[in-house]
């Protein structure tokens, strides 16, 4: 079953820290969003597996926009 992993707020895409195929543990930082100068992680919500990556670095991204999809590992 796949994941999506949304933006929490509006800001920019500043660090994408995983790649496709990469597995993560809940609550690793998948992306850094920075918004009014501060950085924000967006953590994994499960353990999975990054199935897709819809955002690349220097993206301005909305509240609650789609920005990794996961699946259960």
């Amino acid at each position: 079953m796949a994941e999506e992993v949304r933006a929490h707020i509006t800001g920019t895409v500043w660090k994408i820290e995983v790649e496709i195929g990469e597995e993560v543990e809940e609550d690793d930082d998948l992306v850094i969003l920075e918004s009014m100068k501060m950085e924000m992680p967006v953590p994994a919500p499960c353990d999975g597996i990054v199935k897709e990556i819809r955002i690349k670095e220097g993206d301005a991204v909305e509240e609650d926009q789609v920005l990794v999809i996961m699946a259960e590992s």
